[in-house]
């Protein structure tokens, strides 16, 4: 039986609904269809860019909150622009995806020349504004935005590397806010970032070819190259090097040294809980959807936050 913190859903994860295609479903309006073709819901990755305001301890001085939040604005802009072009790009594929396929483009209710021009607007005054903060800042999410467009024209089609790319995006995040609200960025700091993003990144992969092996529709080509039990592989060693990166992190804090160790025990629960979820419970929802939707994971994310506040309140 599921615990209390589990939200009961068919291990499918699928909506029937959405099973029927895309006509099952009315159809958007061109604003409404222009939204959800963002995936605001995707955002929450950005939130990485609070990390450096977060251990700098800086939470409470207004300049640095509002810097860390135009740089937080300015990865939406340009991410939901890379959004944009890949599901231009991708039409066909996603056609042929169970879910995907009501995605507002692959649905015909946003046109690719349309959600291409959004995407230019995005990314130009999302470039714009980071560098108007900070040269640096700029400079960063510009290479985030090559990155995003590199993932989607070729690295996400390569074995290992498409998971490494996406890595490294996270990474470019954490950087970025640390830079723009002028903290140090850790070396541990950025490891563990890395380690985070190929735990995510692996799992994902798993959960899509766990679903391509059930339904027999091939939804990413990728997926040729990776078999499950390479996949579990993978996953194993990253969960380790997430866990050990992670306390080396809080051993080693800038500001109050092993103190931060307080914050290990919601990081564990945290990881175990989303492999319970991927592995126990078969959930196949998208990251996002799990991080956002899941108690025990909100639970756990709201527990770090204020154990790392509490600590450097106390200490620092």
């Amino acid at each position: 039986m599921a615990g209390p913190l589990t939200r009961e859903r068919p291990e499918s994860q699928v909506d029937p609904a959405a099973a029927d295609g895309p006509t099952s479903k009315p159809r958007r309006g061109p604003l409404r269809a222009a939204i959800v073709a963002l995936r605001p819901q995707e955002w929450v990755k950005n939130l990485l860019v609070f990390a450096g305001l977060l251990f700098s301890g800086k939470f409470d001085e207004v300049d640095a909150i509002l810097a860390a939040a135009l740089t937080f604005a300015a990865f939406c802009m340009v991410a939901s622009a890379g959004y944009l072009i890949n599901d231009a790009r991708d039409i066909e594929e996603d056609r042929q995806h169970p879910t995907k396929r009501n995605r507002p483009i692959a649905a015909g209710e946003l046109g690719a020349s349309t959600a291409i021009g959004l995407a230019i607007v995005l990314a130009v005054a999302g470039l714009a504004a980071a560098t108007l903060l900070d040269v640096t800042v700029g400079a960063i999410v510009l290479a985030y935005a090559v990155g995003t467009t590199l993932y989607s024209y070729v690295l996400k089609h390569e074995v290992i590397l498409d998971v490494m790319t996406i890595a490294g995006l996270f990474v470019l995040r954490v950087l970025a806010g640390a830079v723009a609200v002028d903290a140090d960025a850790s070396a541990y700091l950025l490891l563990t970032t890395g380690m985070v993003a190929l735990f995510l990144g692996f799992t994902k992969r798993r959960q899509e070819a766990t679903s391509e092996l059930h339904s027999g529709a091939e939804s990413r080509p990728v997926l040729e190259h990776y078999s499950i039990p390479f996949l579990d592989q993978m996953v194993a060693m990253v969960t380790a090097g997430t866990v050990m990166s992670y306390a080396i992190y809080a051993v080693n804090s800038p500001l109050i040294g092993a103190k931060m160790l307080g914050t290990l025990p919601p990081v564990v629960y945290g990881i175990f809980r989303y492999l319970y979820l991927i592995y126990d419970r078969k959930d196949t929802r998208s990251t996002d959807a799990i991080l956002l939707d899941d108690y025990g994971m909100i639970g756990a994310g709201v527990t770090w936050v204020a154990s790392v506040i509490i600590l450097l309140a106390i200490y620092h």
